[in-house]
C-alpha cells in the first residue's frame, strides 16, 4: 500500500487488460504449454510470500520465480495477525499461513515489508482513516510499530527523517513476532523444518535486505 501520486494520470483503459491476456496466451503459454498442463495438475511451492498489496511490490518479479514456486498473500501493510486456536471471523492471512504450513510443507516463509508503505505511514494519520473503517480496523495489527518507533524519536535515537524507513522496518519484525506465535511455524522453526525471514524491499533502489537475527539489523542481498 502506498499514499497516491500527485497529478495521477486519466482513468486506465480496460483494453490494455484484456490485451495483456492475449500476449500471455501467445507469448508465454504457447511457448511453455507443457510446462502449464504439468502445473495445472498440481502446485508444490517451496516459499510462503507475505507482502503488501502495494502495485510495486511483485514477489515473483523481485525474487525472480517462475508459476508454481511462490504461495503468495498480500494484504495492507503486510500484517500478519494474532494467533488464535479457533475464529468465527474470516481470517483470510491466518487461512493462507496454516494451508502453506500444515498442509502445502513449505520450506520457507518470508515476511516482505517495503520503502513508501502507505499502511505504515497511516498509523501516523489515524483521523485521515475515518472513511476507511476497515482499513483503520486491520492496522492495529501494527499498533505497537508505532508505540515503539515514537518512544525511539522522544529519546532521540531516530530523527524524524528516519521515522518512515524504521517504522516499515520494524514492522517486519513485529510481523515475524505475530508469525512466531503460530504453534505450527514455531514447532518446524525450532525443528529445523522451516525457515522464517524478514525482508524489506527498497523500491527506488531495487534492493532486498533481510533481516540478520544474529547481527540484528537488515544486511542487503548481494
Amino acid at each position: 500500500m502506498s499514499t497516491p501520486a500527485k497529478n495521477s494520470p486519466g482513468p486506465f483503459d480496460s483494453n490494455r487488460l484484456f490485451e495483456g491476456v492475449r500476449n500471455f496466451k501467445a507469448n508465454e503459454f504457447v511457448p511453455r504449454q507443457e510446462f502449464f498442463e504439468t502445473l495445472g495438475c498440481q502446485q508444490n511451492p517451496h516459499t510462503l510470500f507475505i507482502g503488501c498489496s502495494d502495485s510495486r511490490v511483485i514477489p515473483n518479479l523481485v525474487t525472480q520465480t517462475i508459476p508454481g514456486e511462490l504461495f503468495v498473500v498480500r494484504n495492507i501493510g503486510n500484517l500478519v495477525p494474532h494467533y488464535m486456536e479457533v475464529s468465527e471471523t474470516f481470517l483470510a492471512t491466518s487461512a493462507v499461513i496454516e494451508y502453506a504450513v500444515l498442509q502445502l510443507n513449505v520450506d520457507n516463509i518470508v515476511v516482505c515489508g517495503h520503502s513508501n508503505c502507505g499502511g505504515c505511514a497511516a498509523l501516523y494519520q489515524e483521523e485521515e482513516l475515518e472513511h476507511l473503517p476497515h482499513t483503520k480496523i486491520w492496522l492495529r495489527l501494527a499498533a505497537k510499530v508505532k508505540e515503539i518507533v515514537e518512544g525511539k524519536i522522544a529519546e532521540n535515537e531516530i530523527t524524524l527523517e528516519k521515522r518512515s524507513e524504521y517504522t516499515e522496518k520494524m514492522n517486519v519484525l513485529e510481523q515475524l513476532g505475530h508469525l512466531m506465535k503460530y504453534p505450527y511455524v514455531r514447532k518446524r522453526v525450532d525443528e529445523g523444518r522451516l525457515n522464517v525471514m524478514g525482508w524489506y524491499f527498497h523500491i527506488e533502489k531495487g534492493e532486498i535486505y533481510n533481516y540478520d537475527q544474529e547481527l540484528q539489523r537488515f544486511i542487503r542481498v548481494e
